[in-house]
């Protein structure tokens, strides 16, 4: 299984001088817009100058791949990831699915000068559905949103454990007949990858080092019988210099 893991365009949080402006949920910016339309195309176009490597012995051979796509595009249901999708699934032709669990750290939530938290359910079905109908929305998704509001900053540990299952899913897949030649991609968020590469190499929960990712970079993990094989990570190839954050 080829695993294609990916962070939004920048945000409209992430452009942001002063973060007491902080939106709980923000879109894209503008250059978070012009990236995803360049991950699409690069997406899109098949030539991932990306060799094929043998892993018992090395050997390497750079194969374009014609028709490249998915089986499946999953995204986050923070806006942000929604709208990083959107290009994604039409250039490639398929339709992404939103997959709650691979949201950013702390869920969400803003914090007031004093401290205090106030957690927010998140875009509800019918929102989703009315600006993303080729979606797949899962039912934990419901007229009232997605988060917990009482949840409200997400404790770390809940997070970590929440990698692990991601990671846990996937491994699955990768291990199951009917899914093990699958490509799958997710687009997701800067702190979920650090921990999701993390729970993949069982090094939660250090805090001693950070997998870092601009914004609309490409991680690829491929699974084969009894390994993880780590492609390439942080990869920007689809963006020119002033594109890059």
């Amino acid at each position: 299984m080829e695993l294609y893991i990916i962070r939004h365009g920048q945000s409209t949080n992430n452009a942001l001088n002063d973060v007491s402006a902080r939106h709980f949920d923000p879109g894209l910016s503008d250059l978070g817009k012009r990236q995803a339309d360049k991950l699409a195309a690069w997406l899109a176009s098949g030539d991932l100058r990306t060799p094929w490597s043998d892993p018992d012995t090395g050997f390497t051979r750079l194969d374009p791949i014609p028709n490249f796509t998915f089986d499946h595009l999953y995204c986050s249901a923070m806006y942000r990831a929604l709208l990083t999708a959107l290009p994604v699934g039409q250039a490639l032709g398929i339709n992404p699915e939103v997959w709650i669990d691979i949201h950013e750290h702390g869920g969400m939530y803003l914090e007031s000068p004093d401290g205090s938290i106030t957690g927010y359910p998140g875009r509800t079905r019918d929102e989703i559905a009315a600006e993303f109908p080729h979606y797949a929305i899962p039912e934990g998704v419901t007229e009232k949103g997605w988060y917990r509001i009482e949840s409200g900053h997400e404790e770390r540990g809940v997070f970590y454990g929440r990698a692990i299952r991601v990671a846990s899913e996937l491994r699955r897949r990768a291990e199951d007949p009917e899914t093990a030649n699958q490509r799958i991609a997710i687009i997701t968020h800067g702190t979920f990858i650090d921990a999701l590469i993390k729970a993949f190499l069982n090094a939660l929960p250090s805090r001693s080092h950070f997998f870092m990712h601009y914004n609309s970079a490409i991680t690829r993990l491929d699974f084969d019988s009894d390994r993880v094989l780590l492609r390439y990570m942080n990869r920007i190839d689809h963006l020119p210099s002033d594109l890059i954050s």
